[in-house]
């Protein structure tokens, strides 16, 4: 028997006017003549973002939902590098302190990031990945703000090929021992639908001791012939062992034969379905992140739709056990 417990990310498509992106231009700050005007309206900005995320926690809290991917876009223009640094943990001190009361009462609760594909621990270039290492500090420090414990609590993709794969695998790991501790630790990583896949990833995940995060529709797009999830299994499992949050993996469906990397607007149950009878039992508890252009209108589909299979049981709004 496993629990299933089912998140997804940055938007909803039930609670209005509730972006957590809200932002502000370069072009628009740079018209500001006082700065401190201009960091004073980030700040406001920031403030409407973080107000939202709280709104759909307590959405997600009411829906039975526990899983939850917050938006990379909570601070505007944060890192940019004509913008002089700025204590944003300080200003929104009192935001971050509502998040964290509510998730201090709602322990039960997973709140993570994803960084954006801009952010490329394996480049080549000092200054890309000391950017990407900036931006991930930035998520550290939003994370303990919210009183959430930064462990394995971003995921990211391996990044670029730059025309040499293995090379670029060997970057990564190079460049991996430039990151600080504390970095390191928050950071789970994904296999991707075009370059780094299941084997790839997971050989990162073993030797640099990170949890992996499997994304069955990017395995199913990208995969080294003849190769197969089901016989990886255990060693995905492996790379959580000395993680205190249970196994997180990824969830999409194609959007058509044509156009089969792209995210459809819902979640095909037959195979999500298919794939859980595979790894009942595996495991005490799996979240899974839908990433579905729906949000959480696709989370409650599925829900409906998982009912008429066999086996399953309905805890609550987002979660279900399968024997």
């Amino acid at each position: 028997m496993t629990l299933v417990r089912l998140g997804y990310s940055a938007i909803s498509m039930h609670v209005k006017n509730s972006s957590t992106s809200k932002t502000m231009t370069f072009s628009r700050y740079s018209q500001i003549e006082d700065k401190n005007a201009a960091i004073r309206k980030i700040v406001q900005i920031a403030a409407t973002n973080l107000t939202n995320l709280l709104r759909l926690l307590r959405h997600n809290n009411a829906h039975g939902i526990h899983f939850y991917r917050m938006s990379s876009k909570l601070i505007p223009l944060v890192n940019h590098p004509e913008i002089p640094s700025w204590n944003y943990v300080k200003h929104l001190e009192e935001n971050l302190h509502d998040i964290h009361t509510f998730l201090e009462s709602h322990p039960e609760m997973r709140v993570d990031f994803h960084a954006d594909h801009f952010v490329l621990i394996n480049s080549p270039k000092k200054e890309v990945f000391n950017q990407a290492a900036r931006t991930l500090r930035m998520h550290k420090r939003l994370l303990s703000g919210m009183g959430i414990n930064p462990v394995h609590r971003c995921v990211m993709h391996v990044g670029g090929a730059y025309g040499n794969k293995e090379k670029a695998l060997e970057q990564f790991i190079h460049n991996w021992g430039f990151l600080s501790a504390d970095l390191q630790g928050m950071l789970i990583l994904e296999n991707d639908d075009k370059t780094f896949d299941l084997s790839d990833t997971l050989f990162l995940c073993e030797k640099l001791g990170v949890p992996f995060v499997f994304d069955i529709h990017h395995h199913l797009a990208n995969h080294k012939e003849g190769e197969r999830w089901e016989e990886q299994w255990p060693r995905i499992l492996k790379t959580w062992d000395h993680s205190n949050l249970p196994i997180k993996m990824h969830l999409s469906s194609p959007k058509s034969k044509s156009n089969y990397r792209a995210h459809s607007d819902y979640i095909n149950s037959e195979m999500f379905v298919e794939f859980l009878n595979v790894i009942k039992g595996t495991v005490q508890q799996i979240d899974c992140m839908i990433e579905a252009k729906q949000k959480d209108e696709a989370l409650f589909e599925l829900m409906k739709g998982v009912k008429k299979y066999p086996g399953i049981g309905i805890v609550d709004g987002g979660s279900f056990l399968i024997k």
